[in-house]
Formats: structure tokens, sequence, C-alpha cells
């Protein structure tokens, strides 16, 4: 497993979540000041200095129900607020959507030119707020500064990583069903056609080379697709043309986008089921979690006038039956940290919480066994 997919991992997420937000915001005709604010304050707390440095410390992945736990917070870190359901969907957008770019990229590298296009739509978000944007910025530079000197067997180890992450996913998307690049059971069908990897060559020939290295046979296969030369390699600096456009924003044409369980979804729940057993990392889990959570800076709304609702589906109706026919499996609860149970052997995790608590006048008490940490974020 490779310690450094988690940026990779929250950026591209991220960059997943800003399109759909903003193609909802557009979609529900919020007036353009609270949908710029809205943005705005999403980028800033995506791009805090505390929690990029929490996110690009060398670390193994965890589990979903964690990184669900931050991306929950995320999404209210402004005025914008989602229902259970709404969350649900879109966080199975952001995952599937950015599960399709893996498995399309020609080379596990080239997860980085992805990341790269949606840094670049995130920078044009705010390319209006220079402070905001001289956050981004700086990410640009860290991500440059880790991961273009990584060889092809690292970034291999990163791709590897993220598909094992998002192997028992299989939700349905209707952009997906309806370009056919997704079957009824959720999973992804691969083109067999298109340009092959940068620095390879179209399949369909075999040379036999001598001893001396002279090549004396070759041989013509049918390579089952129908490809093309690779094209020329995408830029990894600041500003440049990615070439690909995987990472980019599918939803720049307006449709409707719906998800629904797969066939499969019984044997998902059991997999999460399995999954959600205590195990060695729940501690060194439940630390990570409260570290990238301490870097949030939570928003909450000084007038409640002010704050509005998003739903990511046709009606209220449809919402509120996604949220019954849900399995409960499938859904992401709420995640306890008990802080005093040894706070010798967590005492990092202690002082964390010690800090929420000094940050507001009703925040919960450490002392309480049970407390939540989005409760607590909710004092911030």
């Amino acid at each position: 497993m490779s310690s450094r997919t988690l940026p990779l991992l929250f950026i591209n997420l991220g960059g997943e979540m800003l399109y759909i937000l903003d193609q909802r915001l557009r979609a529900q005709n919020i007036p353009a000041d609270k949908a710029k604010k809205v943005m705005n304050d999403i980028i800033t707390t995506m791009f805090n200095k505390k929690f990029l440095e929490e996110l690009f410390k060398p670390q193994e992945l965890y589990s979903k129900k964690a990184l669900r736990t931050v991306f929950d917070r995320l999404a209210h870190a402004s005025i914008m607020r989602l229902n259970q359901a709404s969350m649900d969907k879109l966080y199975d957008l952001m995952t599937m959507a950015f599960k399709y770019q893996v498995l399309l990229c020609p080379r596990a590298k080239d997860i980085l030119l992805v990341s790269f296009n949606h840094m670049d739509a995130i920078k044009d978000f705010v390319k209006d707020t220079p402070s905001i944007l001289s956050q981004v910025d700086e990410t640009y530079r860290q991500l440059i500064e880790m991961y273009t000197p990584l060889s092809s067997g690292e970034f291999q180890l990163i791709r590897q990583t993220l598909l094992i992450f998002f192997q028992d996913m299989h939700i349905r998307v209707s952009i997906f069903l309806k370009d056919k690049v997704q079957n009824s059971n959720g999973r992804f069908v691969l083109p067999t056609s298109g340009p092959v990897p940068h620095g390879t060559q179209v399949p369909g020939l075999i040379r036999i080379f001598s001893c001396t290295g002279e090549e004396f046979t070759r041989l013509k296969f049918n390579n089952g697709g129908n490809y093309t030369t690779a094209l020329r390699e995408g830029s990894f600096d600041i500003f440049g043309d990615r070439v690909t456009k995987l990472g980019t924003n599918m939803y720049s044409i307006s449709r409707p986008v719906e998800t629904h369980m797969s066939g499969t979804s019984k044997n998902s729940a059991q997999h999460t089921k399995v999954s959600a057993a205590p195990n060695p990392l729940a501690k060194e889990e439940l630390n990570l979690l409260a570290r990238l959570m301490g870097g949030l800076e939570v928003q909450k709304p000084g007038n409640t006038d002010t704050g509005f609702r998003i739903n990511l589906f046709a009606t209220d109706e449809e919402e509120e039956e996604a949220l019954i026919s849900r399995p409960d499996e499938l859904s992401y609860g709420v995640i306890n940290i008990q802080a005093t149970k040894d706070q010798q052997a967590n005492a990092e995790l202690a002082k964390i919480m010690g800090e929420f608590t000094e940050s507001g006048d009703q925040s919960p008490s450490v002392s309480n066994k049970g407390d939540d940490l989005l409760a607590m974020m909710d004092g911030l």
C-alpha cells in the first residue's frame, strides 16, 4: 500500500465535489453571490494550511467512513446545507467519477495529470479571489515537489491502492449508463480503442532478436482493438496543457445525474459489515481523522436566514425515498471517539479534542465519553 495516496485521493474527490455542487447551485438558481461564497468557503477550507500539513504527511489510507466524515464537514463549510440522502448521493457521484478516471488512466503516472486537471478547475473557481488563489498555488507546489520525482513503480503502487479503496463500490450513475461506459451491475466498461499510453507502441507486433541483438523475425497478431499512436505527454507544471480530459468537468453540459444501488449491493453491504469490524488500525484511523478534522475550519452561518439547502434529487420526495431505501450498511454513520478511555495511549488525540473544547463557549466537554467528532466540530 502506498503511503502517498491520501493527498491525491482527497484533491480528486474534492474537485469532483466542487463540479457537482457548482452544477447544482446553477440548476437551483441560487443567487450568484451566495453560490460564490459557498465555493470560496469550501475551497478555503480544503486548502487550509494546517489541514494540508496533516494531509501531506506520508500515511496509509484508512476507511471510507473516515474520509466520508471529512467530506461531510467540508461540504458544510459554508452556508449551504445538504440532507443525508443528498450527501450520500454527492459522495457516491464523487467516488464513482474518480474511480472511472483511475481505471481509464493509460499510465499510472497520469493520475497526477488528472489531479492537475482538478486543480486547474479549482483555481478557475477562485480566480477573482487572490487570497484563496495563493493557497491553491501553494498546494500545486507541494504536489509537484512530492509526486514528480516518483518512479513509475511508485505511481503503480498509488494506482493499485486507489483501486483497492474503490473495488467494492458499484454505484450506477445515469451519465455513465447513458454513455454505455457502465453496466447495469455498476461495473465499468473499459475501452479497447484509442491512443496507447505515452512511451509505448500500438500492440500487434512481436519482434524476435538474436543473441547478438539483431532482429531476425517479426510476427504480427490481432490486438483485438482499435488502438492509435500515443498522444504527446501532458504537462506536469503549474501551467500547461494536461492533454488528457480525465479530471475535467463532465457536468459542464447540463443533464440530470442519478445514482442507483447496483444489483450487487447486497454483496457490497456484506463486505461493508466485515470491513467495519474492529481491527488493529482502528486507533490510528481515529487519530488520522481527528488530525484532519482539526485542520478544518468549518464556518457556522451567523444568521440562519442566510443559509440554504441544496437537493441533489429532482424533488424533496425523491430525496426522502432515497434516504429510506438506502441500505443501512451502505450509509455512513457518525464516528464516535472516546478520548478519556485511555488518555496515555491517546495523548495526541486527547490534546486535539482539548483544543476543540477551548475554541467555543458551548463546546462539548472532553470528559464526556462517547462525544462524537461531528458534534465537536459544530462547536467551532
